[in-house]
């Protein structure tokens, strides 16, 4: 079964984006983006919340288009139509069933692209495997918080930390579910 990775930008104080879904104060580090661009070739299955989907449209993603070209994307909606889309994107509805099938049907681990709510449902449910998080020098005061409203704790333990050019570090770490319950 693969694992389910959470690769996301974080602020400090644990915010993915600023009020009004800013990310304009997010470091520019020009060996962290090719670090991200590196890692993403590893994925061949990304997942995703509608919110998430409709963010790309500011930075020049069509409607129907995928945000990934070389892989296939779940995105998890009700409401989501895209008409025409590209057969590259399945919208479906926020399942375990389904995400347990995902992660048992993918021949690579996936990509978590977010939002922090879908990503909050994941952890309640114990299925984010792996956060990877691109931790800036940031405190953004307000905004999505990481894991959205989810109140669930879990011990982490740190695989990988890389550090990069204005600051930015990335930080790998395991989720371990049980030992959180324990």
């Amino acid at each position: 079964m693969k694992k389910i990775i959470y690769y996301v930008a974080s602020s400090l104080d644990g915010y993915i984006a600023g009020p009004e879904d800013d990310v304009s104060k997010f470091v520019e580090s020009e060996d962290g983006i090719a670090q991200y661009l590196k890692d993403l070739k590893e994925f061949q299955t990304v997942i995703m919340g509608r919110k998430t989907y409709e963010f790309g449209y500011r930075f020049g993603l069509k409607p129907g288009q995928p945000a990934y070209p070389h892989m296939k994307h779940y995105i998890f909606s009700e409401t989501l139509e895209l008409n025409p889309c590209s057969s590259q994107i399945t919208i479906v509805p926020l399942s375990i069933d389904r995400i347990l099938s995902l992660k048992q049907e993918a021949t690579t681990d996936i990509y978590l692209c977010g939002g922090g709510q879908l990503a909050g449902w994941l952890l309640d449910h114990q299925l984010i495997d792996r956060v990877k998080i691109k931790l800036n020098p940031i405190i953004l005061g307000s905004g999505i918080p990481l894991f959205g409203n989810s109140q669930t704790a879990v011990i982490s333990q740190l695989e990988e930390r890389a550090s990069y050019d204005k600051g930015l570090e990335i930080l790998t770490y395991t989720l371990l579910y049980a030992k959180a319950s324990s």
